[in-house]
């Protein structure tokens, strides 16, 4: 018995030796590390025969040190700070419009209904030239979008080019709120729609009063739309689950390094209804929080998922306080649904250190599980629909095309041709309309550039300096592949239309308008209503 105690006081010691020689040799190693990088940057800026920026040389290493690691571990100044406060809080000070700055352009893109650049206004396409007679041209994006932001009920006088014409407008700045829930509405007599667009500090509480004033109209069955949802706040996840899920239910579960961020996240709240059929909208653009609502009320099998597979982020963040107001949030962990899944889809762990390329889960074995009701789900790559609805794959050309300014001008000029259009909820572009646009991109072809067209004017340049003679046959290739572009476009004449039509829309009817028009015209908003009139269908594809 001495023997064995002895034994096990033996394994003890060499086991606190080990971790403490670990976590001093680790603790040595990053102070080694950190004295020699101080030691550079000191003879850097002592000897180095320029003059150097030192927060900009810290910037630089510090994303160089971030950069192998995943995207969503990230350093902070501290204005991203504030930022990501407004991001979470849901509300800031200022004038109510969406702006771009781009080459020195600070281009209005949306203006927000009701808020001051409405109400003085402002229209989407107009160029602020300046701003409290601050010229903007040569000034830095950070500064200028300080310019724009403010303490509410304070005044600034904005200086604007429309259409080759100057004007000048007041504006007052207001407390502009984020709504996690900017639209909800009655589809029909009994079926109620929600569009829910991100997870800051008012998400539950915005879904659960958009879905009582629903129920006060009379629904009885709801659609949930998270397409193109980013996520957010972990906890007010929890929260949105918990509407429709009784109390003391697991909803997701954390595994982290450090036992202590390890959690498992329960419905705390009597629910405000458990009954009510339920489909959720996804498409691959819903992440993080979108999925583990998703997931969540997947497996419990208290909703049908409709759409495409979700983005796959099932990674957690947490920021840390670090000196001078700047902030380092970083993965701390990975987050499961009740049936013990893992949706995280790119493995940021086995990058490749050459080719930067990331492996995907997916493309790996995934692993099946089971919902409360027996169904089957796998990890390893979002949250697959119960119902899908694919999606034609854009080509290159209408990738790069959708990512232009090009729309936005042409629907800018449109605006200003079109007095008023048809009211939303029927709203349609006519095929005639789809030729005037290509037309338009024709002549704007250079502003949606390809691959090939970039590879082949870096092929002319370095063919110049060479002294090689190839104008003519560049300009016949370049107008060859001009024309192919053009025509591909065709293949999603579809996808374009739809585009066109949301952003004509948004400009005469603001984002309600385009909800409007999505109740009438979207396919996933139709397979939901689709669904949900079959009740035979509903519960046959929940058990």
């Amino acid at each position: 018995m001495k023997n064995l105690k002895k034994t096990v006081a033996t394994i003890v010691l060499i086991t606190a030796v080990t971790i403490s020689f670990s976590y001093k040799s680790d603790f040595f190693e990053i102070a080694k590390q950190i004295e020699i990088y101080t030691t550079l940057f000191k003879e850097l800026n002592l000897y180095y025969i320029d003059e150097i920026n030192p927060a900009d040389v810290m910037d630089k290493a510090i994303k160089n040190t971030l950069k192998d690691l995943d995207p969503y571990t990230r350093f902070y100044d501290e204005q991203g700070v504030e930022k990501a406060r407004i991001s979470a809080e849901g509300e800031y000070g200022g004038i109510g419009a969406s702006i771009s700055f781009k080459d020195g352009n600070l281009i209005v893109k949306e203006v927000f209904k009701d808020y001051p650049a409405h109400t003085s206004g402002l229209l989407p396409g107009d160029e602020i030239i300046k701003i409290d007679n601050i010229v903007l041209k040569s000034l830095e994006e950070e500064y200028v979008r300080l310019l724009v932001k403010g303490l509410p009920s304070t005044k600034l006088n904005v200086e604007i080019k429309r259409q080759n014409e100057l004007k000048k407008i007041e504006l007052v700045r207001e407390t502009i709120e984020l709504n996690a829930v900017p639209f909800y509405a009655m589809v029909d007599d009994e079926v109620g729609y929600i569009s829910f667009v991100k997870f800051n500090r008012k998400a539950s509480q915005e879904v659960k009063n958009a879905f009582l004033d629903l129920k006060a109209q009379g629904m009885k069955k709801l659609i949930i739309d998270v397409r193109h949802n980013p996520g957010g706040l972990l906890g007010e996840a929890v929260n949105t689950v918990n509407l429709f899920i009784p109390k003391n239910k697991v909803v997701v579960t954390t595994r982290a390094k450090l036992d202590k961020w390890s959690n498992t996240y329960k419905t705390k709240n009597p629910p405000i209804d458990i009954n009510i059929p339920l489909v959720i909208i996804v498409d691959n653009r819903s992440a993080s929080a979108s999925e583990i609502l998703a997931g969540a009320l997947q497996d419990y099998d208290r909703a049908v998922i409709i759409g495409q597979r979700s983005f796959g982020k099932g990674l957690v963040q947490r920021s840390r306080k670090l000196s001078y107001g700047t902030q380092l949030k970083l993965t701390i962990s990975k987050y499961y649904t009740p049936s013990g899944r893992c949706i995280q889809e790119l493995d940021y762990t086995n990058r490749n250190s050459e080719t930067g390329k990331v492996p995907k889960f997916s493309e790996g074995k995934v692993n099946e599980f089971k919902t409360v009701n027996g169904r089957a789900v796998f990890d390893g790559g979002g949250v697959t629909p119960d119902l899908f609805v694919e999606k034609i794959k854009k080509t290159p050309a209408a990738e790069k095309l959708l990512n232009s300014d090009v729309i936005f001008n042409f629907v800018t000029e449109f605006y200003h041709k079109n007095p008023s259009i048809e009211d939303p909820k029927i709203f349609r572009l006519p095929s005639k309309k789809y030729d005037d646009f290509k037309k338009y991109a024709e002549i704007h072809a250079d502003e949606f550039k390809l691959n090939t067209e970039l590879s082949i004017d870096k092929s002319m340049e370095i063919a110049e300096k060479e002294n090689l003679k190839l104008t003519k046959e560049y300009i016949n290739l370049s107008k060859k592949i001009r024309s192919e572009k053009i025509n591909s476009l065709d293949l999603n004449k579809k996808e374009i239309l739809k585009e066109l039509e949301n952003r004509i829309i948004k400009r005469y009817y603001f984002k309600e308008g385009t909800y409007l028009h999505k109740m009438s015209f979207d396919e996933e908003i139709k397979k939901g209503l689709e669904i949900l009139k079959n009740e035979n269908k509903y519960i046959e594809i929940l058990n």
